[in-house]
């Protein structure tokens, strides 16, 4: 069984991204998280064996809210060297949280100038309470950091921009 503070974190990161299903199954109980480009969907969760009859809803914010939001920051990020054809760009492998250092009071894993290598864990991306870090997967120098600490992250985003040796 979900718990309801998971469940609205789910919502909250779907919400807040591209995604518009999510389907996740665990321990008998099927959790569907739909999502209308425009207007958000309400939320289903049904035990896996019993379908309709005891199907729980929990209303979903509109999705108003977030795109204002997302509009806002848009104009503040300028990213011409996104457009550098010569950078090479690490992108998120998922949709989640970044961090750029381990926890909170300690020291970020690169920063600007800082020399890395294939195995270098650059940040981590936060993902369902699962800290996954993230590897540079070049030999290179950061020139750039694309986002800013705590900030959610979707599938494919460019996170930093590497000068490769």
């Amino acid at each position: 069984m979900f718990k309801l503070n998971e469940i609205r974190e789910l919502v909250r990161l779907i919400d807040e991204t591209s995604v518009t299903e999510l389907n996740v199954e665990a321990a008998g109980t099927k959790l569907i998280i739909k999502k209308e480009p425009v207007v958000a969907a309400p939320v289903v969760v049904q035990p896996a064996a019993v379908q309709a009859s005891q199907a729980a809803v929990v209303p979903v914010a509109p999705a108003v809210p977030a795109q204002e939001t997302a509009a806002e920051e848009i104009p503040k990020k300028t990213a011409p060297a996104v457009e550098d054809p010569t950078l090479h760009k690490i992108v998120s492998p998922m949709v989640g949280t970044f961090y750029k250092a381990p926890a909170p009071d300690a020291e970020p894993y690169v920063r600007v100038g800082s020399k890395v290598n294939e195995k270098t864990v650059v940040c981590i991306v936060e993902a369902m309470k699962l800290m996954n870090e993230i590897e540079a997967d070049v030999r290179g120098e950061i020139v750039e950091i694309l986002v800013e600490n705590g900030q959610l992250v979707e599938y494919g985003q460019p996170l930093f921009l590497v000068k490769v040796d």
